[in-house]
């Protein structure tokens, strides 16, 4: 019975369906951060120019099969027609100009959107003031949870992270033992964490909000539950959140021997603060040695 409506209704449902998902919101396409927004246009344009030669192409071929069908008796029938030069200039030009201008845009973005490269920008309004310092977050990814250092503010958490709005961040980027991906998509694309090697990443969020994080690169078993929360916030509640933690958090200091107890592999973690970290913790794990 349900077939039988599927395919009586199917034109019908082919375009209602799509309408129940019009609450749902793609954050790739409506990105909070300058970086992540230039690469949204990026997709767009990229999208609208391959669509200028599959859309006419999708047309001319549903156009020249209705027309010359055998019982249209006015279409021409020329079966000695071989080929035609304007025609294969007109055929070959077209996406040779397209592939011209999504080289120039991949070449240009390339070199504009690299992750090391520090931002010049903290939007299309406005640029970075001179002498600012961006905030430095270390990430480490684990199994299967994220470590975060806040080496100015001299603090880590557990899967949760923060930074103020409108402000430059760099992110250092690293894992404990197994390759993973970095992934805030309204931020910035992925960034891959490899151990014994340093990923970098310079982003800037620009519109308060909670914002979701997580694992990018299957990593076995707990890889579902590699998320965390990220919040854009203003100067003064980011400040607020470092001081929260500073004097909220029971007082251990995260050194190698907590770090060796975080490496076992664990799942769904919940949100952990420490408020004091030993020096150089994260270069150690950069390192990657074990005692």
């Amino acid at each position: 019975m349900l077939s039988n409506i599927i395919k009586k209704y199917k034109i019908f449902l082919l375009f209602i369906f799509p309408l129940f998902f019009e609450g749902c919101k793609a954050v790739l396409l409506s990105p909070s951060g300058d970086i992540a927004l230039q690469q949204r246009n990026i997709i767009i344009t990229s999208t609208i120019l391959i669509l200028i030669i599959i859309v006419p192409v999708i047309f001319l071929t549903i156009f020249f099969s209705w027309y010359y069908r055998s019982s249209n008796i006015n279409a021409t029938y020329s079966p000695e027609w071989g080929d035609s030069n304007k025609l294969e200039y007109l055929i070959w030009s077209i996406p040779i100009l397209i592939i011209m201008i999504l080289g120039t845009i991949t070449w240009i973005s390339t070199h504009k959107l690299d992750p090391y490269q520090p931002l010049s920008r903290i939007s299309n309004k406005y640029n970075i003031p001179p002498n600012i310092k961006p905030l430095i977050v270390e990430v480490v990814s684990l199994d299967w949870k994220w470590l975060f250092f806040y080496p100015q503010q001299g603090i880590a958490t557990i899967n949760e992270l923060a930074a103020p709005i409108n402000y430059p961040i760099e992110f250092k980027i690293t894992s404990s033992n197994m390759m993973n991906s970095f992934f805030i998509p309204a931020l910035a694309g992925q960034i891959y964490t490899m151990p014994g090697m340093e990923t970098k990443l310079h982003a800037v969020i620009n519109k308060i909000g909670k914002y979701e994080g997580f694992s990018s690169n299957y990593s076995g078993l707990g890889f579902s539950g590699m998320r965390f929360k990220f919040y854009g916030m203003n100067k003064k509640n980011f400040n607020l959140w470092i001081k929260n933690i500073k004097n909220n958090t029971p007082k251990i200091v995260l050194n190698k021997e907590i770090y060796t107890q975080l490496l076992k592999p664990s799942q769904y973690d919940p949100v952990y603060y420490y408020a004091n970290v030993s020096p150089n913790l994260y270069k150690f794990i950069l390192d990657n040695k074990k005692e």
